[in-house]
Protein backbone atom coordinates (compact mmCIF):
# COMPACT_ATOMS: atom_id res chain seq x y z
CA UNK A 1 0.00 0.00 0.00
CA UNK A 2 3.18 2.86 1.04
CA UNK A 3 4.56 1.68 -2.90
CA UNK A 4 0.82 2.50 -4.34
CA UNK A 5 0.97 6.19 -2.54
CA UNK A 6 4.05 6.58 -3.62
CA UNK A 7 4.83 10.50 -5.12
CA UNK A 8 4.54 10.40 -9.18
CA UNK A 9 7.85 10.92 -10.57
CA UNK A 10 6.81 11.44 -14.47
CA UNK A 11 3.13 11.21 -15.94
CA UNK A 12 2.64 10.81 -19.27
CA UNK A 13 -1.37 11.61 -20.68
CA UNK A 14 -2.39 10.43 -23.84
CA UNK A 15 0.63 11.41 -25.80
CA UNK A 16 1.11 11.30 -29.13
CA UNK A 17 4.04 12.39 -31.28
CA UNK A 18 3.71 12.63 -35.40
CA UNK A 19 6.41 13.25 -38.04
CA UNK A 20 5.86 14.43 -41.18
CA UNK A 21 8.22 12.83 -44.05
CA UNK A 22 8.73 14.35 -47.37
CA UNK A 23 8.80 11.78 -50.11
CA UNK A 24 11.50 13.50 -52.10
CA UNK A 25 14.17 15.92 -50.82
CA UNK A 26 14.08 19.73 -52.27
CA UNK A 27 15.87 21.57 -50.01
CA UNK A 28 19.29 22.65 -52.13
CA UNK A 29 19.18 26.14 -54.36
CA UNK A 30 19.82 24.52 -57.86
CA UNK A 31 16.01 22.57 -56.86
CA UNK A 32 15.14 25.72 -55.51
CA UNK A 33 15.58 28.19 -58.86
CA UNK A 34 14.65 25.65 -61.18
CA UNK A 35 11.51 24.68 -59.57
CA UNK A 36 10.25 27.85 -57.21
CA UNK A 37 6.52 26.35 -56.89
CA UNK A 38 7.21 22.90 -56.45
CA UNK A 39 5.58 21.89 -53.36
CA UNK A 40 7.19 18.55 -51.73
CA UNK A 41 4.29 15.98 -50.72
CA UNK A 42 4.62 14.38 -47.45
CA UNK A 43 3.79 11.62 -45.31
CA UNK A 44 2.48 11.80 -41.89
CA UNK A 45 4.11 9.06 -39.39
CA UNK A 46 2.61 8.49 -35.84
CA UNK A 47 5.62 7.46 -34.06
CA UNK A 48 3.27 7.71 -31.05
CA UNK A 49 -0.28 7.08 -30.06
CA UNK A 50 -2.18 8.30 -27.14
CA UNK A 51 0.81 6.66 -24.37
CA UNK A 52 -0.49 6.91 -21.20
CA UNK A 53 1.50 5.35 -17.80
CA UNK A 54 2.92 6.73 -14.47
CA UNK A 55 6.48 6.53 -13.18
CA UNK A 56 6.60 6.40 -9.21
CA UNK A 57 10.02 8.06 -7.19
CA UNK A 58 11.89 5.18 -7.05
CA UNK A 59 11.09 2.97 -9.66
CA UNK A 60 13.79 1.70 -12.09
CA UNK A 61 11.73 1.75 -15.04
CA UNK A 62 12.36 -0.26 -18.27
CA UNK A 63 11.21 0.41 -21.53
CA UNK A 64 11.47 -2.61 -24.23
CA UNK A 65 10.31 -3.29 -27.68
CA UNK A 66 11.25 -3.49 -31.37
CA UNK A 67 13.18 -1.39 -33.73
CA UNK A 68 11.15 1.59 -34.25
CA UNK A 69 8.64 1.50 -31.84
CA UNK A 70 8.60 4.47 -30.77
CA UNK A 71 10.94 3.88 -27.56
CA UNK A 72 13.55 6.67 -28.26
CA UNK A 73 10.95 9.16 -29.41
CA UNK A 74 9.01 8.83 -25.93
CA UNK A 75 12.38 9.31 -24.15
CA UNK A 76 13.22 12.80 -26.11
CA UNK A 77 9.77 13.73 -25.54
CA UNK A 78 10.37 12.93 -21.80
CA UNK A 79 13.59 14.88 -21.97
CA UNK A 80 11.91 17.79 -23.75
CA UNK A 81 14.17 17.34 -26.92
CA UNK A 82 11.05 16.92 -28.81
CA UNK A 83 7.74 18.53 -28.42
CA UNK A 84 4.53 16.06 -28.11
CA UNK A 85 2.06 16.65 -30.85
CA UNK A 86 -0.82 16.07 -28.36
CA UNK A 87 -1.07 15.44 -24.80
CA UNK A 88 1.01 16.30 -21.55
CA UNK A 89 4.19 15.26 -19.82
CA UNK A 90 4.34 16.06 -16.21
CA UNK A 91 7.89 15.63 -14.55
CA UNK A 92 8.19 16.18 -10.57
CA UNK A 93 12.41 16.96 -9.94
CA UNK A 94 15.42 17.65 -11.87
CA UNK A 95 16.47 15.80 -14.65
CA UNK A 96 19.46 14.34 -16.67
CA UNK A 97 18.99 12.42 -19.88
CA UNK A 98 21.51 10.39 -20.84
CA UNK A 99 20.38 10.47 -24.74
CA UNK A 100 22.36 12.78 -26.82
CA UNK A 101 25.24 12.63 -24.72
CA UNK A 102 28.01 14.35 -26.44
CA UNK A 103 25.71 17.54 -27.04
CA UNK A 104 28.19 20.57 -26.70
CA UNK A 105 31.26 18.78 -27.15
CA UNK A 106 33.23 20.80 -29.65
CA UNK A 107 35.95 18.37 -31.73
CA UNK A 108 38.56 21.24 -32.17
CA UNK A 109 39.15 20.85 -28.46
CA UNK A 110 41.23 18.16 -26.20
CA UNK A 111 39.20 15.83 -24.44
CA UNK A 112 40.47 17.34 -21.18
CA UNK A 113 38.95 20.60 -22.47
CA UNK A 114 35.82 18.90 -23.08
CA UNK A 115 35.23 17.33 -20.00
CA UNK A 116 35.64 21.21 -18.31
CA UNK A 117 32.98 22.11 -21.33
CA UNK A 118 30.64 19.53 -20.25
CA UNK A 119 31.00 20.22 -17.64
CA UNK A 120 30.26 24.00 -17.37
CA UNK A 121 27.35 23.01 -19.42
CA UNK A 122 26.05 20.65 -16.30
CA UNK A 123 26.56 23.53 -13.91
CA UNK A 124 29.54 22.88 -12.22
CA UNK A 125 32.61 25.25 -11.53
CA UNK A 126 35.37 24.74 -12.80
CA UNK A 127 36.93 23.98 -8.82
CA UNK A 128 34.34 21.62 -9.02
CA UNK A 129 35.56 19.65 -11.97
CA UNK A 130 38.92 19.72 -11.47
CA UNK A 131 37.96 18.03 -8.55
CA UNK A 132 36.23 14.92 -10.39
CA UNK A 133 38.19 14.82 -13.21
CA UNK A 134 40.79 12.25 -12.19
CA UNK A 135 37.64 10.02 -11.47
CA UNK A 136 35.95 10.34 -14.54
CA UNK A 137 39.54 9.95 -17.05
CA UNK A 138 39.85 6.81 -14.85
CA UNK A 139 36.31 5.68 -15.40
CA UNK A 140 36.37 6.64 -19.20
CA UNK A 141 39.63 4.56 -19.27
CA UNK A 142 40.65 7.45 -21.57
CA UNK A 143 43.85 7.72 -19.41
CA UNK A 144 46.47 8.18 -22.83
CA UNK A 145 43.72 10.09 -25.04
CA UNK A 146 42.76 13.20 -22.93
CA UNK A 147 45.33 15.79 -24.46
CA UNK A 148 44.33 14.83 -27.87
CA UNK A 149 41.53 16.28 -30.14
CA UNK A 150 38.20 15.17 -30.10
CA UNK A 151 38.14 14.73 -33.55
CA UNK A 152 40.76 11.74 -33.23
CA UNK A 153 38.46 9.53 -31.09
CA UNK A 154 36.14 7.01 -32.31
CA UNK A 155 32.43 7.36 -31.69
CA UNK A 156 32.47 4.66 -28.45
CA UNK A 157 35.12 7.21 -26.66
CA UNK A 158 33.55 10.10 -27.18
CA UNK A 159 30.28 8.31 -25.37
CA UNK A 160 32.90 7.17 -23.13
CA UNK A 161 33.72 9.92 -22.58
CA UNK A 162 30.59 12.19 -22.39
CA UNK A 163 29.06 9.06 -20.11
CA UNK A 164 31.08 9.80 -17.64
CA UNK A 165 31.19 13.20 -16.98
CA UNK A 166 26.75 12.94 -17.16
CA UNK A 167 26.97 10.70 -14.34
CA UNK A 168 28.15 13.17 -11.67
CA UNK A 169 25.16 15.18 -12.63
CA UNK A 170 23.44 15.37 -9.31
CA UNK A 171 19.50 14.61 -10.46
CA UNK A 172 16.24 13.18 -9.32
CA UNK A 173 15.70 11.17 -12.55
CA UNK A 174 17.70 9.96 -14.86
CA UNK A 175 16.87 8.83 -18.07
CA UNK A 176 19.55 6.03 -19.67
CA UNK A 177 19.41 4.80 -23.39
CA UNK A 178 20.91 1.38 -24.33
CA UNK A 179 23.65 3.15 -26.38
CA UNK A 180 25.75 3.48 -22.63
CA UNK A 181 26.52 -0.34 -23.22
CA UNK A 182 29.95 0.55 -25.13
CA UNK A 183 33.44 -0.23 -24.84
CA UNK A 184 34.99 -3.59 -23.77
CA UNK A 185 33.70 -5.80 -20.91
CA UNK A 186 35.66 -3.72 -18.32
CA UNK A 187 33.72 -0.68 -19.52
CA UNK A 188 30.74 -2.46 -19.63
CA UNK A 189 31.03 -3.56 -16.01
CA UNK A 190 31.68 -0.02 -14.68
CA UNK A 191 28.32 1.01 -16.27
CA UNK A 192 25.92 -2.16 -14.77
CA UNK A 193 27.61 -1.58 -11.48
CA UNK A 194 26.66 2.29 -11.86
CA UNK A 195 23.46 0.89 -12.21
CA UNK A 196 23.06 -1.06 -9.64
CA UNK A 197 24.44 1.68 -7.37
CA UNK A 198 21.08 4.09 -8.66
CA UNK A 199 18.81 0.91 -7.44
CA UNK A 200 20.44 0.52 -4.08
CA UNK A 201 19.99 4.44 -3.84
CA UNK A 202 16.08 4.08 -5.10
CA UNK A 203 17.17 6.86 -7.69
CA UNK A 204 14.11 7.12 -10.69
CA UNK A 205 15.78 5.47 -13.66
CA UNK A 206 14.13 5.18 -17.16
CA UNK A 207 15.85 2.64 -19.13
CA UNK A 208 15.28 1.89 -22.60
CA UNK A 209 17.30 -1.47 -23.85
CA UNK A 210 16.17 -4.59 -26.15
CA UNK A 211 18.41 -6.69 -23.10
CA UNK A 212 16.01 -8.93 -21.58
CA UNK A 213 18.51 -10.15 -19.21
CA UNK A 214 19.18 -5.94 -18.06
CA UNK A 215 15.49 -5.04 -17.27
CA UNK A 216 15.18 -8.18 -15.25
CA UNK A 217 18.31 -7.69 -13.56
CA UNK A 218 17.58 -4.33 -12.25
CA UNK A 219 13.98 -2.88 -13.31
CA UNK A 220 11.53 -2.76 -10.74
CA UNK A 221 8.80 -2.15 -13.64
CA UNK A 222 8.80 -2.32 -17.01
CA UNK A 223 6.47 -0.90 -19.95
CA UNK A 224 6.36 -3.09 -23.44
CA UNK A 225 5.72 -0.54 -26.87
CA UNK A 226 4.54 -1.62 -30.03
CA UNK A 227 3.64 0.23 -33.19
CA UNK A 228 3.42 3.78 -30.86
CA UNK A 229 1.08 2.21 -28.46
CA UNK A 230 1.59 0.67 -24.86
CA UNK A 231 0.73 -2.86 -25.28
CA UNK A 232 1.75 -3.83 -21.58
CA UNK A 233 2.92 -2.36 -18.77
CA UNK A 234 4.16 -2.38 -14.78
CA UNK A 235 4.98 -6.00 -14.28
CA UNK A 236 8.42 -7.00 -15.52
CA UNK A 237 7.99 -11.02 -16.12
CA UNK A 238 4.56 -9.93 -18.12
CA UNK A 239 6.19 -7.44 -19.81
CA UNK A 240 8.67 -9.37 -21.27
CA UNK A 241 6.56 -12.47 -21.67
CA UNK A 242 4.71 -10.34 -23.66
CA UNK A 243 7.47 -8.80 -25.56
CA UNK A 244 9.04 -12.80 -26.55
CA UNK A 245 5.50 -13.29 -28.09
CA UNK A 246 5.80 -10.40 -30.08
CA UNK A 247 9.20 -10.70 -31.37
CA UNK A 248 8.65 -14.58 -31.95
CA UNK A 249 5.11 -14.53 -33.94
CA UNK A 250 5.29 -18.57 -33.48
CA UNK A 251 4.69 -17.90 -30.08
CA UNK A 252 1.56 -15.99 -29.76
CA UNK A 253 -0.84 -19.32 -29.13
CA UNK A 254 -1.81 -18.59 -25.66
CA UNK A 255 -3.04 -21.97 -24.95
CA UNK A 256 0.04 -23.41 -26.11
CA UNK A 257 1.73 -20.88 -23.57
CA UNK A 258 -0.11 -21.93 -21.13
CA UNK A 259 0.33 -25.29 -21.45
CA UNK A 260 4.11 -25.05 -20.99
CA UNK A 261 3.60 -23.09 -18.12
CA UNK A 262 1.67 -25.76 -16.70
CA UNK A 263 4.56 -28.39 -17.13
CA UNK A 264 7.32 -26.15 -15.87
CA UNK A 265 5.27 -26.97 -12.65
CA UNK A 266 6.03 -30.60 -12.96
CA UNK A 267 9.61 -30.22 -13.25
CA UNK A 268 12.69 -30.15 -10.21
CA UNK A 269 15.98 -29.24 -9.39
CA UNK A 270 17.16 -31.83 -7.36
CA UNK A 271 20.99 -31.26 -7.23
CA UNK A 272 23.75 -29.36 -9.20
CA UNK A 273 27.19 -29.06 -8.94
CA UNK A 274 29.66 -26.47 -10.82
CA UNK A 275 33.64 -27.63 -10.80
CA UNK A 276 35.86 -25.43 -12.52
CA UNK A 277 39.24 -25.41 -13.13
CA UNK A 278 41.60 -23.90 -15.60
CA UNK A 279 40.82 -25.95 -18.49
CA UNK A 280 36.94 -26.51 -18.10
CA UNK A 281 33.78 -25.97 -16.61
CA UNK A 282 31.75 -28.64 -15.72
CA UNK A 283 28.21 -28.29 -15.26
CA UNK A 284 26.07 -31.30 -13.41
CA UNK A 285 22.42 -31.21 -13.17
CA UNK A 286 20.07 -33.63 -11.64
CA UNK A 287 16.37 -32.59 -12.68
CA UNK A 288 12.79 -34.74 -11.44
CA UNK A 289 9.78 -34.47 -13.02
CA UNK A 290 7.74 -37.11 -15.51
CA UNK A 291 8.83 -37.22 -18.44
CA UNK A 292 6.93 -37.92 -21.66
CA UNK A 293 8.66 -37.21 -24.47
CA UNK A 294 12.16 -36.95 -25.90
CA UNK A 295 14.24 -33.98 -24.86
CA UNK A 296 16.60 -31.28 -25.80
CA UNK A 297 18.59 -28.68 -23.82
CA UNK A 298 19.81 -25.29 -23.28
CA UNK A 299 22.58 -24.59 -20.68
CA UNK A 300 23.74 -20.64 -20.68
CA UNK A 301 26.22 -19.33 -18.70
CA UNK A 302 25.93 -15.32 -18.25
CA UNK A 303 28.19 -12.63 -17.16
CA UNK A 304 27.58 -10.13 -14.32
CA UNK A 305 26.14 -7.37 -16.83
CA UNK A 306 23.90 -10.52 -17.80
CA UNK A 307 25.38 -11.20 -21.12
CA UNK A 308 25.87 -14.45 -22.92
CA UNK A 309 29.62 -16.11 -21.99
CA UNK A 310 28.62 -19.60 -23.08
CA UNK A 311 26.41 -21.03 -23.81
CA UNK A 312 25.04 -24.76 -26.08
CA UNK A 313 21.62 -25.44 -27.70
CA UNK A 314 21.41 -29.02 -28.29
CA UNK A 315 18.84 -28.14 -30.82
CA UNK A 316 20.96 -25.98 -33.01
CA UNK A 317 23.71 -28.63 -32.08
CA UNK A 318 21.50 -31.08 -33.53
CA UNK A 319 22.38 -33.35 -30.77
CA UNK A 320 18.62 -34.06 -30.69
CA UNK A 321 16.74 -36.27 -29.49
CA UNK A 322 18.00 -37.74 -25.99
CA UNK A 323 15.73 -40.80 -24.97
CA UNK A 324 14.04 -40.54 -21.55
CA UNK A 325 10.43 -41.12 -22.13
CA UNK A 326 9.17 -42.72 -19.48
CA UNK A 327 11.81 -41.88 -16.64
CA UNK A 328 11.31 -39.57 -13.36
CA UNK A 329 14.47 -38.05 -13.48
CA UNK A 330 17.73 -36.70 -16.23
CA UNK A 331 20.97 -36.23 -15.39
CA UNK A 332 22.76 -33.69 -17.32
CA UNK A 333 26.52 -33.13 -17.36
CA UNK A 334 28.29 -30.63 -19.83
CA UNK A 335 31.37 -29.38 -19.89
CA UNK A 336 32.86 -26.14 -21.31
CA UNK A 337 36.26 -25.31 -22.23
CA UNK A 338 36.96 -22.52 -19.61
CA UNK A 339 37.80 -19.61 -21.93
CA UNK A 340 36.48 -16.89 -19.93
CA UNK A 341 38.00 -13.47 -18.47
CA UNK A 342 37.82 -13.14 -14.40
CA UNK A 343 34.78 -12.30 -13.10
CA UNK A 344 31.28 -14.11 -11.20
CA UNK A 345 28.90 -16.05 -13.64
CA UNK A 346 25.45 -17.38 -13.02
CA UNK A 347 23.66 -20.20 -15.21
CA UNK A 348 20.60 -20.86 -16.67
CA UNK A 349 19.28 -24.37 -18.00
CA UNK A 350 16.50 -25.12 -20.26
CA UNK A 351 14.59 -28.42 -21.33
CA UNK A 352 13.37 -28.03 -24.86
CA UNK A 353 11.21 -29.90 -27.10
CA UNK A 354 12.31 -31.08 -30.56
CA UNK A 355 11.22 -27.61 -31.73
CA UNK A 356 13.43 -25.90 -29.62
CA UNK A 357 10.34 -24.63 -27.76
CA UNK A 358 11.01 -24.71 -23.57
CA UNK A 359 9.41 -27.81 -21.66
CA UNK A 360 10.45 -26.28 -18.29
CA UNK A 361 13.78 -23.43 -18.05
CA UNK A 362 14.93 -22.52 -14.44
CA UNK A 363 17.36 -18.95 -14.15
CA UNK A 364 20.17 -18.43 -11.87
CA UNK A 365 20.06 -22.08 -10.61
CA UNK A 366 24.07 -21.58 -9.99
CA UNK A 367 26.45 -19.46 -10.15
CA UNK A 368 30.47 -19.17 -9.85
CA UNK A 369 33.82 -17.19 -9.95
CA UNK A 370 36.79 -17.10 -11.86
CA UNK A 371 40.44 -15.82 -11.36
CA UNK A 372 42.58 -15.03 -14.04
CA UNK A 373 43.58 -12.59 -16.59
CA UNK A 374 42.74 -13.23 -19.79
CA UNK A 375 41.71 -10.83 -21.74
CA UNK A 376 38.83 -12.29 -24.15
CA UNK A 377 36.14 -14.26 -23.69
CA UNK A 378 36.62 -16.61 -26.89
CA UNK A 379 34.21 -18.80 -28.50
CA UNK A 380 30.54 -18.78 -27.16
CA UNK A 381 30.37 -22.70 -28.02
CA UNK A 382 33.68 -24.27 -26.45
CA UNK A 383 31.88 -27.59 -26.07
CA UNK A 384 34.26 -30.18 -24.24
CA UNK A 385 31.75 -33.46 -23.81
CA UNK A 386 28.13 -33.73 -22.92
CA UNK A 387 26.04 -36.27 -21.25
CA UNK A 388 22.44 -37.19 -20.43
CA UNK A 389 21.12 -39.80 -18.93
Amino acid sequence: MIKNNREVAIKIDEVSKDFNLPHELNNNLKQRLLHPLKRTSTEKQHALKDVSFEIKKGDFFGIVGRNGSGKSTLLKIIAEIYAPTKGNVTVNGSLTPFIELGVGFNPELTGKENVFLNGAMLGFSKKEMASMYDEIVDFAELEKFMDQKLKNYSSGMQVRLAFSVAIRAKSDILLLDEVLAVGDINFQKKCFDYFRELKREEKTVVFVTHSMYQVKEYCTQALLIDDGKVVLTKDVDDTLDKYLQIMNPKEKNTEKLTKVKTKKKAFKVEDKNITVTESEISLDFKLSGKINRNINFAVGIKDNAMQAALKYNSVLAKHTGYKAVGSNEVNIEIKFMNILVGGTYSVDLSMLDEKSNSIASFEDIASFHIKNSKSNSGNLYGISSIKVT
